[in-house]
């Protein structure tokens, strides 16, 4: 078992919580504020639920061996 993809299971899953729960501090960062000008609330929303969930299954598939991801 690979430990970094513990940590991006966590990541992914903390960006897709940001999005899903629509988070005021998250999206009030100022790194998220270029995405919500960008794509609206709604789309930064839907921008970070689809990232988190790359990140996250990332994370899986480097905990269970099927990619290899530095250690």
């Amino acid at each position: 078992m690979n430990p970094m993809g513990w940590i991006l299971i966590a990541v992914g899953a903390f960006a897709m919580a940001g999005g899903i729960c629509n988070w005021d501090w998250f999206m009030n960062d100022k790194k998220a504020r270029l995405i919500v000008k960008v794509f609206s609330r709604d789309g930064a929303r839907i921008f970070y639920g689809i990232l988190g969930l790359l990140i996250l299954v990332a994370g899986l598939l480097g905990t269970v061996g099927v990619i290899d991801a530095p250690q």
